[in-house]
């Protein structure tokens, strides 16, 4: 154990004794509630900027001025052709090929004998690619992985691998060809990648399953000691994840709240005495967790 001295007296590393007690509140849990943000995937390597999006879109930061793959997803392309290009290499590159991170393998090591449901803002598979069952994920968000009428003309989502590397074998000059531009097989109108970003994001009979499913294990432990667990979740939509585990531990004395985010982990004053925010790396502090 690595030790510090102080005017006062040796003192252990804030870190140990964070993790001692996030341990111990696992351990006496009744369920665990995950909330996965987008930091938990930056923790894991899929980040959205620096080194990375230089590495893979070289030629799109030369072309069109772009600073990483999250304002790009907003940029108002002339053509199909080139949407399509930047799409595709986006979705491949954090939804195929990857394989499961670290993190959510050590993620799923840690609670896979618990009762558990994780409820995430991400879109890029990875709980499911990592081995979280797939019962116990509502992926609130969208998938990289489908595709939707832009319209939403009906209510199907569509796969959409196969397309998605031959726009990325076929592409040149930032362009696709016209012949794989998706189309709605509905209205023949153009498709979207299955994100939610306006009025038309498609909620299929999955969807609202997976909502249904999380509100009944919700309804299951009320009144529980329930450890509701948020890692890597920010302020760009905390009305999905952040603000419902304050409501609900809130209302609960028996629940716990404890955040993990490297910068940005903060608890409200009412939940002083029941909640513990760990602003460390993630992918560090979930290593040292399993030693």
């Amino acid at each position: 154990m690595t030790l510090w001295k102080t005017k006062k007296k040796w003192e252990v590393p804030i870190w140990e004794s964070q993790l001692k007690r996030a341990k111990e509140q696992l351990a006496k849990a009744n369920a665990v509630v995950i909330g996965a943000g987008s930091g938990l995937s930056a923790a894991a390597g899929l980040t959205y900027s620096g080194e990375r999006f230089q590495r893979l879109f070289p030629d799109f930061i030369q072309h069109y001025g772009m600073k990483d793959m999250y304002s790009a997803g907003f940029y108002p392309f002339q053509t199909q052709e080139e949407k399509w290009a930047y799409w595709s290499r986006q979705i491949y590159w954090n939804r195929y090929d990857i394989g499961a991170c670290d993190v959510y393998l050590d993620l799923l090591d840690l609670v896979k004998e618990k009762e558990y449901f994780v409820l995430t803002t991400n879109v890029d598979h990875q709980l499911q690619i990592a081995g979280f069952a797939e019962s116990r994920i509502f992926a609130t968000q969208g998938d990289y992985g489908l595709f939707q009428c832009a319209k939403a003309c009906h209510s199907m989502l569509y796969d959409n691998e196969k397309v998605v590397r031959e726009m990325l074998q076929q592409q040149n000059d930032c362009k696709i060809p016209a012949k794989l531009i998706p189309k709605c097989p509905v209205c023949g109108g153009d498709m979207e990648v299955h994100l939610r970003c306006d009025s038309n994001f498609v909620e299929d009979a999955a969807w609202y399953a997976a909502q249904e499913r999380y509100r009944v294990f919700l309804e299951k432990h009320a009144g529980e000691r329930i450890l509701f667990w948020e890692l890597g979740v920010g302020m760009n939509t905390p009305v999905i994840i952040k603000y419902p585990f304050w409501h609900m531990t809130n209302q609960n004395p028996k629940a716990f709240y404890l955040c993990m985010n490297n910068g940005e982990a903060w608890a409200p004053r009412e939940l002083e005495n029941r909640s513990l925010c760990m602003n460390l790396d993630i992918q560090w502090i979930l290593k040292k967790w399993k030693r």
